[in-house]
């Protein structure tokens, strides 16, 4: 079992010291479960310490870096047992892994609840980027978390961003359809949006990720105009 940092001499300090996710955005932490009698299910009991793990595990990931934790400090962070973690996960990057799933599943949910009208492909593709920074604005320490810090979990984690990256790709060019673009043109904006957001997560604590939208509208609607 991996330890590092984040053992502390006082656990409940370092519980405060970390940054908590912004309930409801990626990720709603539920209530204790009851002691003693209760008519939960099994399937509800396993959803509800599934849903603290991820938290729990974010939360590090985002204040500590991949490495200065352990599955130990994962359970204690969720307020659950050793047992119960390796009930859901078989290992800490298995954990992590379904975090990020989380996000960008959100994130894509994000981006199909724009609405601007098709016609007007240019509006249309600025306001998708803006749903991507807009929603990662809402939850800095998810977005640290799975924008910057689990680069740290190499080849595996760079695999998922770019699968991840060649979704929102995809979503971009059938929603912007028939516009004829390269391939190119849509993973470059994706990559951008990216790279932009990342950046600013990595040097600074509260960066205003909702204006990088602003700063790649120029660009993002040339790309895009009827030709």
């Amino acid at each position: 079992m991996q330890y590092g940092r984040g053992v502390s001499a006082d656990p409940a300090a370092e519980q405060q010291s970390i940054a908590r996710i912004q309930e409801g955005v990626f990720f709603t932490v539920p209530a204790a479960l009851p002691r003693g009698r209760h008519n939960l299910t099994r399937e509800q009991i396993s959803g509800a310490q599934r849903e603290r793990l991820l938290a729990a595990v974010t939360e590090l990931l985002a204040a500590q870096g991949y490495r200065e934790f352990g599955v130990g400090e994962i359970a204690r962070h969720a307020g659950v047992s050793l047992g119960t973690f390796y009930a859901c996960f078989e290992s800490k990057d298995a954990c992590i892994f379904a975090g990020y799933d989380r996000f960008i599943e959100v994130l894509l949910r994000r981006m199909q609840d724009v609405d601007v009208p098709v016609d007007d492909r240019p509006e249309l593709a600025i306001a998708l980027i803006r749903a991507y920074f807009e929603t990662l604005q809402q939850d800095l320490v998810v977005a640290r978390a799975y924008q910057v810090e689990i680069d740290a979990l190499g080849p595996e984690a760079r695999a998922r961003r770019r699968d991840s990256l060649t979704l929102f790709a995809a979503y971009i060019r059938e929603r912007t359809a028939p516009l004829e673009l390269p391939w190119t043109a849509y993973i470059g904006v994706v990559y951008a949006a990216r790279q932009l957001a990342s950046d600013a997560l990595d040097t600074a604590a509260t960066p205003d990720l909702a204006a990088l939208g602003a700063d790649l509208q120029g660009w993002v609607v040339d790309l895009f105009r009827a030709r």
